[in-house]
C-alpha cells in the first residue's frame, strides 16, 4: 500500500513537471512581430504650370471723325483744316464731304453715319431734340449773315423794316424765314413771307432774273445775286436790325455740333479738332485771299473771287464755352417763343453745351 502511494506521487510529480515545461515552452515561443506598416514614398507636389505670358493688348485705332460741312458760309471756316487734312498736314485722320442739304446732315447724324458737323443753329437744336440729347454744340462758327435785297428797278424803295408793311418778302426756309419773321414780329411790321425757294441758291437765282423784286439772302448769295444784275442792292443788314431788338451779338446762325456718344468715346479726337478748327477759322481773318483759295479748292464753294469778295460779310467765327452758351441759349429762346417747332419743340438742356 505504502509502495503504491509513493508510486503515484511520483506519476504526479513527473505530470506536473511535463506541464510546466510546456507551458514553459509556450512562453519561450517569440511573439510573431506585427506587419510593419507600409510606408507610403512621400507623394511629389506637382509642378505648377507656368503662368502664361499675356499677349499685349493691340493698340486702339485712332478715331477718324466723318465730319459733314455745308456749302457756303458755313463751311468757310473748315477749308483750311479739309486741307490740312488732304494733304496729311493735320493733327488726326478725318473724313470730309461737303453737303448741300442741312435736312440730310442732320440725317446723318441721328442715324450715327456723321460725327462731327456744321449746321444751321436752329436745326442743331432739333437734332438734339430728336435724338434726346444725341448731339453737343461744340462751337459757333457764323454770327449772322443775313440781307435784305431789294431790285432798286422794280422793287420797292426801302430804307428801314417799316418800309415793308404789308409787303411780301421771300427767304429760303428755315433759318432764314424764321429769324426775318422774328426781326419783323419784334419791330411790329406785319410782312409775308414767302419761303417758296427753299434753298439759297435758288432764291438768288430768281432774284437775279428778275423773278423775285426783294428778298433775304445770306451771303455769299447776296455777292453771286449783286454781280449778276446790277439792279440788285442792298436794302438791310438784318444782324443790325436784330441788335436793335435783342441782346448784340446773339444772332448766331452757324455752328459745328459732335454725337454725344462720339464726345464721350474720343474725347482727345473732339479736343484736337477744336483746335485745328480755331486755327482754320482764323486763316480768314490772316489771309482771306488764301482762305478764298482752299474755299475753292476743297469745294466749300465754287468760286475762290466771290468768296473772297463775300468773306468780310459772313461773320465768321469761333466761339465756345460760356460765351457760346450765352448767345446759342438767347437765340434759341427767341426763336422758340415765335415757333417752338423752329428748334424742335423744346429749348435745349445744358448737356447740350459742350465745355460751358
Amino acid at each position: 500500500m505504502k509502495r503504491t502511494l509513493t508510486a503515484l506521487l511520483a506519476l504526479a510529480l513527473l505530470l506536473g513537471l511535463a506541464a510546466c515545461g510546456a507551458d514553459t515552452a509556450a512562453d519561450e515561443t517569440p511573439a510573431q512581430e506585427p506587419a510593419a506598416e507600409a510606408t507610403a514614398e512621400p507623394t511629389a507636389e506637382p509642378t505648377a504650370e507656368p503662368e502664361p505670358t499675356a499677349e499685349p493688348e493691340p493698340a486702339a485705332e485712332p478715331a477718324v471723325p466723318t465730319v459733314m460741312v455745308l456749302n457756303g458760309t458755313t463751311g468757310f471756316g473748315m477749308a483750311k483744316l479739309m486741307a490740312d487734312a488732304a494733304d496729311g498736314a493735320a493733327g488726326q485722320d478725318y473724313a470730309f464731304s461737303v453737303e448741300t442739304d442741312a435736312s440730310a446732315v442732320s440725317a446723318a447724324l441721328v442715324n450715327g453715319t456723321c460725327d462731327i458737323a456744321a449746321l444751321p443753329t436752329n436745326a442743331a437744336a432739333a437734332v438734339y431734340n430728336k435724338t434726346q440729347g444725341g448731339v453737343q454744340l461744340l462751337a459757333l462758327n457764323t454770327r449772322g449773315v443775313l440781307y435784305l435785297v431789294v431790285n432798286s428797278q422794280s422793287g420797292p424803295a426801302v430804307e428801314s423794316l417799316a418800309d415793308l408793311e404789308g409787303l411780301t418778302v421771300y427767304a429760303p426756309a428755315q433759318n432764314p424765314t424764321f429769324i426775318f419773321q422774328t426781326i419783323c414780329q419784334a419791330a411790329d411790321v406785319n410782312v409775308t413771307v414767302d419761303d417758296t425757294y427753299a434753298q439759297p441758291a435758288d432764291l438768288r437765282t430768281a432774284l437775279a432774273a428778275g423773278e423775285v423784286d426783294i428778298a433775304v439772302l445770306p451771303e455769299p448769295m447776296v455777292t453771286i445775286a449783286l454781280a449778276a444784275n446790277a439792279d440788285l442792292t442792298v436794302a438791310l443788314d438784318l444782324t443790325a436790325e436784330w441788335d436793335k431788338v435783342y441782346p448784340a451779338g446773339s444772332l448766331v446762325q452757324g455752328c459745328v455740333v459732335a454725337r454725344t456718344a462720339f464726345v464721350q468715346e474720343h474725347p482727345e479726337a473732339v479736343d484736337t479738332f477744336l483746335a485745328e478748327y480755331a486755327d482754320s477759322v482764323a486763316l480768314l481773318d490772316e489771309d482771306p485771299d488764301a482762305a478764298a483759295a482752299l474755299i475753292e479748292q476743297t469745294g466749300v464753294f465754287a468760286q475762290a473771287a466771290v468768296a473772297r469778295k463775300a468773306i468780310p460779310n459772313c461773320n465768321v467765327c469761333f466761339i465756345t464755352g460760356g460765351e457760346m452758351k450765352a448767345a446759342m441759349s438767347e437765340y434759341l429762346s427767341v426763336l422758340y417763343d415765335l415757333a417752338p417747332e423752329s428748334v424742335g419743340g423744346a429749348l435745349p438742356g445744358d448737356d447740350f453745351y459742350y465745355g460751358a
